[in-house]
């Protein structure tokens, strides 16, 4: 019980630290200001500033974790689509779909990576993630761009009339917090650890400058509660004969058709329970094996984008996209999610078997 508490807890601390600093930051104007700052870049070509969107997602993922992405880039992506008056659902869908996809590249992106890490022994992780991440990106961007090839079209208005941030104390610590979140989360420290400082910073800094915003902060109780149920909910699933199917359905080998069952068990797990609790019950089955735990990481890491709860990254982007009322029909996320994660795995297991 000592040992699940001490992997969960992490989790549930960075999710309501990281989702205040969120709050604030947005109250602070630092999305808007970032909005306007990628419009310019873009110079009125839809299809450019989207790129950039396709840019900033990856790096964010891949050195901040997906949840970061997640709860940190969604707002700044949603606030430029209106600001621009372009169709936000292209930019939205690429930044979740990238915030998973991309988090197979460094230990740090996904939790699931550090849970894995020790596993690998002398053997670099990066050394075998980095051909499958490239490929999982690359697979995701060009089916992206394919779904929404006609929405990137055209032009927007580079000059956006958007007001200046009401508060520029507040705007300037928020910005400082943000930028120092960069290398704090690279450190090798606990995420949990720069998430909560920053909240507490910001919210020092909102006490004193604006007192009466502290009681809008939304901050996700009830998710972190449902987040903690479900781990536990299948931790004592795992721990019985829900468990022992599983890893007879997960199988055994290094060969191409073995990594394939791996990774597809894995994404297919991580879609009916969540990525995390999904590499928990898996992680038996590939531990003794550097090559099949970077299979099972492709699994749980790419595949969890065809239902809303297969990631908590996920789950953070919905409540954003839900704050700026962004609204993305079920049907839609499921089977454009099911098509781009089916070909990513696939693809990045192939990769992986080609070059080990």
């Amino acid at each position: 019980m000592e040992s699940f508490v001490a992997q969960v807890a992490p989790v549930l601390v960075f999710l309501l630290a990281i989702t205040v600093v969120a709050e604030i930051c947005q109250h602070a104007g630092v999305f808007d200001a970032a909005a306007r700052l990628a419009a310019r870049w873009g110079r009125g070509r839809v299809w450019a500033l989207w790129f950039l969107v396709v840019i900033l997602a990856t790096t964010s993922t891949a050195v901040l974790s997906l949840d970061t992405t997640a709860v940190l880039v969604t707002p700044v992506v949603l606030a430029m689509a209106r600001q621009a008056k372009m169709p936000a659902l292209p930019f939205a869908m690429v930044t979740v779909w990238l915030a998973n996809t991309a988090s197979l590249l460094l230990p740090v992106s996904n939790l699931s990576n550090l849970l894995a890490l020790h596993h690998f022994g002398d053997q670099s992780y990066l050394a075998l993630s980095w051909r499958p991440a490239l490929a999982a990106i690359g697979i995701t961007i060009v089916a992206a761009a394919l779904l929404y090839r006609r929405q990137l079209r055209g032009r927007y208005e580079r000059h956006l009339d958007v007001e200046f941030p009401r508060d520029h104390v507040l705007f300037a610590v928020a910005c400082a917090v943000c930028i120092a979140l960069v290398p704090a989360f690279i450190s090798g420290l606990m995420p949990a650890i720069p998430a909560v400082a920053a909240a507490l910073i910001l919210l020092i800094a909102l006490w004193v400058r604006d007192r009466e915003q502290i009681r809008r902060i939304a901050v996700p109780w009830h998710m972190a509660i449902a987040v903690a149920a479900l781990l536990a909910l299948m931790r004592v699933l795992t721990d019985g004969v829900l468990g022992d199917l599983v890893l007879s359905a997960a199988g055994g080998g290094d060969g191409l058709g073995a990594l394939l069952r791996l990774s597809g068990v894995g994404a297919a797990s991580a879609n009916v329970v969540n990525n995390l609790p999904a590499y928990l019950a898996l992680e038996s089955a590939a531990a003794d094996s550097p090559v099949r735990l970077m299979a099972l990481l492709i699994g749980v890491n790419v595949g969890p984008i065809v239902t809303i709860w297969g990631s908590l990254a996920t789950i953070l982007w919905r409540q954003r996209c839900a704050r700026a009322g962004v609204y993305i029909g079920v049907g839609r996320f499921v089977g454009q999610g099911m098509v781009v994660a089916l070909v990513a795995v696939v693809v990045a297991t192939t990769v992986l078997w080609c070059t080990t």
